[in-house]
């Protein structure tokens, strides 16, 4: 998604510290990522779905911990399972009219989520990949620049638009993917992630906004 703090190269969810051995679940935690956004799972499915969560140590450089989703999203069952989550957090903030979703992972989530709920889904993509006419927001990365479009015409004004990616890290996309409905003339009712990694300040960058997350990395 651009946001290069916490991620690897190909934008997978990455943290700053390696955690204990996976498994360990101690209270609502498991080994460093604490789990308590899956509670309605039960506390030993909400263990597997996390080990479906690979933590590749040093990748793509010491000290950072690659953590690759590609196993809970080949998993059928823990999949759905992330979607129900998601779902019953939607439902706890008052229902939405359309699913918006961060590229690109945000896609693999937020597609299956609007399906679930019987709403629209609506891609939120990076600069130069849709044609013309489209809305625009431009924002700051650590090293550089980045946009996020909407296609024009796309949001219905006054809209309840939930915001879905797989990783709030600094925030920097998330607050250009909020700016970016709100200026198409939607309403974002709340922001949903798979994993917070916590110490990076990225809900520290939403204050005043509703943001939720499955599971988070307080390290």
């Amino acid at each position: 998604m651009g946001e290069t703090a916490g991620r690897g190269p190909t934008g997978d969810v990455v943290a700053d510290a390696v955690g204990d051995t996976a498994g360990d679940t101690v209270g609502d935690t498991v080994d460093d990522i604490v789990v308590d956004g899956l509670g309605g799972l039960g506390a030993a499915r909400a263990a597997e779905v996390r080990a479906l969560i690979r933590d590749v140590p040093d990748y793509p450089h010491p000290p950072v911990v690659f953590r690759d989703i590609t196993p809970l999203l080949a998993d059928g069952a823990a999949l759905a399972d992330v979607v129900e989550a998601f779902a019953r957090l939607v439902d706890a903030d008052g229902g939405v009219d359309v699913v918006a979703g961060m590229e690109a992972r945000g896609f693999l989530l937020g597609a299956p989520l609007a399906t679930r709920l019987g709403v629209g889904f609506l891609p939120l993509r990076k600069a130069g990949k849709l044609p013309p006419p489209v809305e625009r927001v431009d924002y700051d990365l650590e090293y550089g620049s980045a946009a996020i479009e909407l296609r024009t015409g796309t949001l219905e004004a006054g809209a309840r638009v939930l915001l879905v990616d797989d990783v709030l890290a600094t925030g920097g996309t998330a607050c250009a993917a909020a700016e970016l409905v709100e200026r198409s003339g939607g309403e974002v009712v709340a922001l949903a992630f798979l994993l917070e990694l916590a110490g990076l300040g990225g809900r520290d960058r939403l204050t005043g906004r509703t943001v939720e997350a499955l599971l988070r990395v307080e390290s």
